[in-house]
């Protein structure tokens, strides 16, 4: 049975690209979404065996969506393809369920490799990925990675990249379905425990953080 694979990406080109050679491959693409929110939706209605996740993605970037894909069928496997390397990036993805890290700068055949190897029940991260969880795992690095961010909630992480990509209170309100005082305490409950007080120094530290890419 060829195994159904989502593709999430907001590059048209390279989610074209990867397509192609995956469907070369004898893999089925049954959807494409450009941004992190659309992933988290085909997801639970195509239900894909394999999900292949751009990190830096607009409204939901590729870790947060990550965690909602596995909390809600758990079944299906994450590979993540990034052009980042730090350590930070890798842990946080890992953490939130991925099962697979592609560098998008390595050969493409190296994502079949890793669906190849997800779809077996395995794990797969890029040689220089591995190498960088290596060093994180047996230093001080790891520790480090893993409270990156930790100061605010699955939930206001969501809010701050809305809020660091321009979307106002108004509009954050309606893509989340809440109203919008929640929103204002989100807000302020963000600013308060990051010790940030203004929309520009949120906007930094989101993509600082890997939050957002903006």
């Amino acid at each position: 049975m060829t195994s159904g694979v989502l593709i999430a990406d907001d590059h048209r080109l390279l989610t074209e690209g990867v397509k192609s050679l995956l469907q070369r491959g004898g893999f089925n693409v049954i959807g494409e979404a450009n941004d992190g929110r659309r992933a988290v939706e085909l997801t639970q209605e195509l239900k894909p065996d394999v999900v292949v996740m751009d990190i830096g993605m607009p409204e939901l970037n590729g870790i947060e969506a990550t965690k909602q894909i596995c909390q809600r069928l758990p079944r299906a496997k994450v590979i993540m393809m990034s052009m980042h390397c730090e350590s930070h990036f890798i842990l946080n993805a890992l953490k939130a369920g991925a099962c697979g890290y592609v560098l998008k700068d390595a050969a493409f055949d190296e994502l079949l490799h890793a669906l190849n190897a997800v779809m077996m029940g395995q794990s797969y991260l890029s040689p220089a990925v591995a190498r960088v969880v290596v060093d994180a795992t047996v230093g001080r690095l790891a520790k480090k990675s893993s409270v990156r961010g930790g100061n605010i909630s699955g939930r206001e992480r969501e809010v701050l990249q809305l809020l660091a990509e321009g979307k106002s209170t108004k509009e954050i309100a309606a893509i989340l379905y809440v109203s919008v005082k929640t929103i204002e305490t989100h807000r302020k409950k963000i600013m308060d425990r990051l010790n940030v007080h203004s929309i520009a120094g949120l906007t930094k530290y989101a993509i600082r953080e890997g939050i957002t890419s903006v």
